[in-house]
């Protein structure tokens, strides 16, 4: 009895020593959290949809409570409104972000993109484009799969049932970005929101020349750079053989659209354009 109890009392001294060295080293080597983390990450949308570049809110609110400076951080989800109210936590001048907004550069539809075959494999984009081009002549167009849906944690993009494409809800989405990096063809780009919400980007990323992208898919663009030509902001580049609209130089004039003769510009949220007098007279003659 005596060595039992004996081997009690050693093993609650060693119990005892062992809390009490863990405690002095945990006060010796703990770090205090500055306590405007946990407000900051009070004042986010707690989506932790890692848009802003760190690994969800708790990070995002870490970074930006140890910088010196808000330069280069934006809660996509939360928008300047929450942008502004971090800043009054903190003590700074939030700038004014412009919102963005995902736009597909895919308009390959059934209708002007033809299937040739038929895909009954895994029903993933992902592994859909690792193993083949697609269903349809054009190799750099839409696989409609539906990551990007899958991907999206605010039910603001959908596969249209017509067309097969996925289309954006503008009212939902929050340019987060997970759906761009969704899209293993990478169709889907992040383009200012524009006033009105009025946009005008080239709905195409089909890179072959033009009688082979003409080919596969009656809307490609064909790179002819008719566009670019009468562009009077210089926003419009031609590269492998496909043209490129910079929304940063672009001032929505529209002189492009028309005179494409694919039809692969698009303009969104404009107001039906005016048409020429003589033609008007023609008409009602």
């Amino acid at each position: 009895m005596n060595v039992i109890l004996t081997a009690v009392a050693v093993l609650c001294v060693i119990g005892a020593v062992s809390s009490a060295i863990l405690y002095i080293i945990s006060q010796r080597f703990k770090t205090i959290e500055d306590p405007r983390i946990e407000l900051v990450q009070e004042a986010l949308p707690a989506a932790n949809c890692g848009g802003c570049g760190f690994p969800g809110c708790n990070g995002f609110a870490s970074a930006i409570v140890k910088s010196d400076t808000m330069d280069g951080f934006y809660c996509p989800v939360g928008g300047q409104t929450t942008m502004d109210n971090i800043a009054r936590i903190l003590g700074r001048t939030a700038d004014v972000s412009i919102k963005k907004i995902a736009v597909v550069r895919c308009n390959g539809t059934c209708e002007n993109r033809p299937r040739t075959n038929i895909y009954d494999g895994a029903s993933n984009c992902t592994i859909a484009a690792a193993l083949y081009g697609g269903d349809t002549g054009c190799s750099f167009g839409c696989l409609g799969l539906g990551d990007c849906v899958d991907s999206c944690l605010f039910d603001a993009i959908h596969i249209n049932p017509e067309t097969m494409l996925p289309e954006v809800v503008e009212d939902k989405c929050t340019a987060c970005g997970a759906c761009v990096k969704a899209c293993p063809k990478n169709l889907i780009e992040l383009r200012k929101q524009g006033p009105k919400s009025r946009r005008i980007y080239v709905s195409c990323m089909n890179k072959d020349k033009g009688g082979v992208a003409r080919k596969s898919c009656e809307v490609a663009c064909i790179g002819c750079s008719k566009c670019q030509q009468v562009c009077p902001f210089d926003a419009i580049t031609i590269e492998n053989n496909l043209a490129y609209i910079d929304d940063d130089k672009c001032r929505l004039c529209r002189k492009c659209v028309p005179v494409c003769p694919t039809n692969s510009i698009l303009e969104l949220n404009f107001p039906p354009r005016k048409e020429p007098k003589e033609e008007t007279a023609k008409a009602e003659a």
